[in-house]
């Protein structure tokens, strides 16, 4: 079996590792999501087994080698079932294991229903202020309950004692009530929603929202980015549900159980990305791009984003359309580099949007281009997390401008990759990093003047400043970065679970996790 490594290094050092295992003592660790860590798929006729490339999963990874863990997770590789044993578990990571993933078996049917359904054609536009987009359709919720149930049944047969049960995002949020439906009432749970809270207004769209509330608070501890996704989730329980929501606590009392609701800031694996960044992948990667597209006289804007319509890719394009238009001096020394992940191609109006992208690059190209310059790289073929990061500390700017995004870690990732300090960061004031990348330049991506603006304000901006703001990003990423992240969810865990075996059937004397 052939192991393919993007990275090449663990991705922290075990000191860290050992840190976030000492907060959550004995208890086994059960990390539950859509997602899985690591798949195996047939190459030539042999079995081969993809690592995390990056993100959570990639962080997860380690911490879950520390303790007495086990990943519950969709088997979606083509080659997942031959691999596991008679309990559906393999052993990770595959060279010297040390904790095990448990698969679920899908059929194309829920798959169909549950994730290309409910989770991204109703949850998903909700939770980013589209419900025009959103398809209600009864099957969909139906496949989400059965799904959500199968997660279930797996996190029964894999616990052991009062275990830590991790729930990831949107695509589980019935299973927290289901889990305590088939007796596991001592378990802790705990749930991160990756994406934004809603409104009340846009979640009563769903005639599921009462649903989806109640399954959430089977859980501990709920915890979102912003202290915003916060406020609107105390919201709807509010409205939505017969609970006494104490609001200066953060906490919800249903059905005889208290829920703490916390924002914790999802950070990125800063070292790792300084590593690959200066790495000679990267730097390869970086000149022979910078040689294939003529780049080595011009100014370099990069956006690297799944074609997705909350992403603001077109609002960015239509920035840089008036940019050129209306300061040609720009024609020819600005060049934009669009790295783009083809997302859920199943989905018709992810079909229709990326359609609309390719075609809006190409009238670009097609209005300003000339024999020496292309205005829009588009890119859509993989590339490996060194050649991204070679991408990122080559490009004088970064625009990231998504419409609504829950955190949105493509900022954090250029941020920490710039290690020469002398990139600048365009934010959307929607996404919810700007809330702690103070130093990026703020911008609004439906103002497009403003946004062309902002552009050249930081295409002229000078050395000093430029350095001077990226080191401050910069050093508070290197202190809240994925590590600190949870850390600080399993501190919280602790504290509540500690409250609660001291005073078992007092009310709450305190507020575990508050900030």
């Amino acid at each position: 079996m052939r192991h393919d490594d993007p990275d090449g290094s663990a991705p922290t050092s075990g000191a860290t590792v050992d840190a976030l295992a000492s907060e959550v003592g004995d208890r086994q660790v059960l990390v539950v999501s859509n997602r899985q860590p690591y798949s195996h798929e047939y190459e030539d006729g042999e079995v081969t087994v993809s690592r995390p490339a990056g993100g959570l999963t990639s962080a997860l990874d380690p911490v879950l080698q520390a303790v007495d863990g086990s990943w519950i997770a969709w088997g979606s590789g083509e080659a997942d079932r031959e691999v596991v044993d008679d309990h559906d578990r393999v052993g990770l990571p595959p060279e010297s294991p040390a904790y095990d993933l448990k698969r679920v078996w899908l059929t194309d049917e829920q798959v169909a229903g549950y994730y290309y359904g409910y989770s991204n054609q109703v949850l998903w536009p909700l939770c980013h202020n589209r419900v025009n987009r959103a398809t209600f359709d009864d099957e969909f919720f139906t496949r989400y309950r059965e799904v959500n149930e199968v997660f279930a049944d797996a996190v029964v047969e894999r616990s052991e004692g009062s275990p830590l049960v991790w729930f990831q995002d949107y695509h589980l949020a019935l299973a927290p009530r289901q889990v305590r439906a088939r007796g596991l009432t001592s378990a802790v749970l705990a749930h991160f929603w990756h994406i934004p809270w809603p409104s009340w207004d846009d979640l009563r769209a769903s005639p599921e929202a009462r649903d989806l509330l109640d399954g959430l608070l089977a859980n501990d501890l709920v915890g979102f980015h912003t202290e915003r996704y916060c406020r609107n989730f105390l919201d709807c329980v509010s409205e939505g549900l017969d609970a006494t929501v104490d609001w200066s606590a953060g906490v919800v009392t249903y059905r005889g159980r208290e829920t703490y609701v916390r924002s914790f800031p999802l950070g990125v694996d800063t070292a790792a990305f300084e590593r690959r960044a200066t790495s000679n992948e990267a730097r390869r990667f970086w000149e022979s791009f910078t040689d294939e597209h003529g780049l080595a006289e011009t100014r370099v804007a990069v956006g690297v984003d799944r074609l997705d319509y909350t992403k603001g890719i077109l609002e960015r394009l239509a920035a840089l359309e008036r940019l050129w238009e209306r300061r040609p001096r720009w024609r020819g020394r600005l060049t934009y580099v669009q790295k783009g992940s083809e997302s859920r191609t199943e989905i018709e109006a992810y079909r229709t949007h990326q359609e609309r992208i390719e075609e809006t690059v190409a009238d670009l190209n097609e209005r300003f281009g000339t024999a020496d310059w292309q205005p829009v790289v588009y890119l859509t073929g993989m590339l490996s997390q060194e050649a991204l990061c070679g991408l990122y500390r080559g490009a004088d700017l970064a625009l990231v401008s998504p419409v609504q995004d829950g955190m949105n870690l493509v900022a954090k990732e250029y941020v920490a990759a710039n290690v020469d300090d002398d990139g600048v960061l365009l934010l959307s004031e929607l996404a919810g990093a700007s809330e702690e990348l103070e130093d990026a330049l703020s911008i609004h991506p439906y103002d497009t003047d403003a946004f062309a603006a902002t552009i050249e304000a930081a295409l002229t901006m000078p050395d000093v400043e430029r350095r001077r703001r990226m080191r401050r990003m910069r050093a508070y990423l290197r202190a809240n970065d994925v590590y600190a992240w949870v850390s600080e969810l399993f501190r919280t865990v602790s504290a509540i679970d500690s409250t609660r075996r001291s005073h078992p059937d007092e009310s709450r004397t305190s507020t575990p996790g508050r900030r």
